[in-house]
This record gives structure tokens, sequence and C-alpha cells, in this order.
């Protein structure tokens, strides 16, 4: 005779449920801001090598920028979709302060200490740092709203979800 117990099987049991679509907004979010800080570090340092900067610190600075964004990369992936509690706080705290606080203190600075708008050099490569600028500080913004909504603390807390049948 057969000594395994049987049970009656769920999906749940086989396959782990999707996250719901706020974390899933969040996740895609999340890349898309990682993705910006990439592109502009690409423009960043197309600039630099066109302004005749050092290419050792240029080195230096693409090197800690590529751990950094694969770092993030990790933690979005493997940690916060699948609803690791605290890779929503690492994120936040990491992203939402100093990341964003890194993408406005150069605008707020220009605007106390200049604020000419007739001043602004209007190139191609303004205006595309600009928009990346934009998107990448909308993702982090949208991410963060995203990552506390109601479906998104049950997801991260594992608490279950009513059913109502």
């Amino acid at each position: 005779m057969n000594s395994t117990k049987h049970r009656n099987l769920t999906i749940h049991d086989v396959a782990r449920p999707q996250p719901p679509l706020a974390v899933r907004g969040a996740t895609t979010l999340w890349l898309t801001a990682v993705g910006a800080g990439v592109a502009e570090s690409v423009l960043g340092v197309a600039g630099a090598i066109a302004d005749g900067a050092p290419l050792l610190g240029l080195v230096m600075q693409v090197a800690f920028r590529a751990i950094v964004y694969g770092g993030l990369f990790v933690v979005i992936d493997r940690y916060f979709r699948p609803g690791v509690g605290w890779s929503r706080w690492l994120l936040t705290g990491l992203l939402g302060t100093v990341g964003v606080a890194s993408l406005v203190a150069g605008p707020i600075g220009w605007l106390l200490h200049n604020g000419d708008f007739g001043t602004l050099h209007w190139s191609a490569s303004f205006i595309a740092f600009s928009a990346v600028r934009c998107v990448h500080l909308t993702a982090v913004i949208t991410a963060i709203l995203l990552s506390f909504q109601p479906d998104s603390n049950r997801w991260f807390s594992r608490r279950p979800v009513r059913r109502t049948s």
C-alpha cells in the first residue's frame, strides 16, 4: 500500500500567482527608471568626451554606475517582482529619496542661481537629456505610488486575499 498522503492540489500549490497589476506596473516603471539612468549616463559620457574629459575618470564613473544599475536591476527583478518586502523599501529609499534629490538638485540650483530661460542653449543634446530626465523622474514617482497601493501592500505582506464567491 502506498503510504504517500494525497490531497487536492490547487493552482497555487503548483504555480505561484502573478503579482497584482500595481506591482507589475511598478516593476516596469522601476526598470524604466534604471533604463533612464543608463540613458542619462550615456548622454553624460558622450558630452564629457566631446568636452575632452580625462578618459580614466570616465571609465571609473561608468564602472561605478554599471555596478549600481546592475544591482538595482537584480533587486527589481529577483526581489521586488516576487514580493520580497525589503526590496520595496530599498527602492523607495534609494531611488525615491537619494535618486530624486540627485535628479532635481541641478535644475533647482540653476533656477536659484540663474533662472533665466533665455540663456538656455536649446541643443539636441540638451533636449534629449531633459526628456530622459523627465521620464526618469516620472517613472520613479509613479513607481513609488504603485508600490504602496492596497494590492501591492497585500502582495508584499503575503496576506491572503478575501475571496467573495
